[in-house]
């Protein structure tokens, strides 16, 4: 017990000391306006904070996410296919990518994938 007490607190040490020589070592001695500011994507942050964006390309953003969750969530059942009884399997994989298409089918309908309206 007392090892494992004095291993811990050698390590709370060593990154304490770490810490605190990273933080001394990291000072920037020359301090200017423009590089303490911050830098928001090439705009000028003093100006209005309420610029207009693209909402549709927000959308295809979105899309875009919900697209990479799905294969996020195909990719293990390719996996398990050999350890999972084949027609449950089947029909599981098979219900799962007819919601998928449905919903495409569903975002083309409304009109979310055409870039240019």
């Amino acid at each position: 017990m007392f090892k494992i007490l004095f291993n811990f607190m050698l390590i709370m040490m060593i990154v304490m000391i770490l810490m605190l020589l990273a933080s001394l070592l990291s000072k920037k001695s020359f301090t200017d306006r423009e590089k303490n500011s911050p830098f928001e994507c090439g705009f000028d942050p003093m100006s209005s904070s309420r610029l207009p964006f693209s909402l549709h390309f927000f959308l295809i953003s979105i899309i875009f996410l919900i697209f990479d969750v799905e294969i996020a969530l195909i990719l293990p059942m390719i996996m398990i296919i050999n350890l999972s009884n084949v027609w449950v399997w089947t029909t599981t994989s098979i219900i799962f990518i007819i919601i998928l298409l449905l919903g495409l089918y569903h975002e083309w309908n409304q009109g979310m994938l055409s870039w240019s309206k």
